[in-house]
């Protein structure tokens, strides 16, 4: 089998992008949970910071900052839903009578995790344009500013 038959599948930039950004944002996690009265969350972080980071890594790289801030909306949601998961499985776990959550409770589960995949894209979307056009600002005005002088 030669080299040339063989496909190398790689992951679209956007989503190189939106899984940088999503790394580089945990860092971030740590820190903002630092600050007093805070309570981050990891997946808020990622929707926020993430995404922004995301939209600048996509402006400098020429490619479309809100579809990197969307698909890190994405990842987002997704952390987000496995995190509400784990917590209400390790409360379930944790109590001493083996009880079924009530229907009210697996409702709410239910909705909240609908929530967070609906909207954490739409946020990744907004943070990752914002995050572009900070980029695109300081770049234009760092290459202006070396042409005036």
């Amino acid at each position: 089998m030669s080299p040339s038959s063989l496909r190398v599948r790689t992951l679209p930039a956007a989503w190189r992008f939106a899984i940088i950004g999503a790394l580089a944002s945990l860092p971030a996690t740590v820190v903002v949970n630092w600050l007093p009265d805070s309570e981050a969350t990891i997946g808020g972080s990622i929707m926020i910071i993430g995404a922004f980071i995301a939209g600048v890594i996509a402006a400098i790289r020429s490619m479309d900052p809100g579809a990197a801030g969307l698909r890190t909306g994405v990842l987002a949601g997704v952390v987000a839903v496995l995190t509400l998961l784990v917590a209400v499985f390790s409360t379930v776990l944790s109590d001493a009578t083996v009880t079924w959550p009530s229907l009210s409770r697996v409702v709410f589960v239910v909705l909240a995790s609908g929530l967070a995949l609906c909207v954490a894209p739409i946020f990744g979307l907004v943070c990752g344009r914002v995050g572009g056009w900070m980029a695109n600002t300081v770049t234009s005005r760092l290459t202006t500013g070396a042409d005036a002088s």
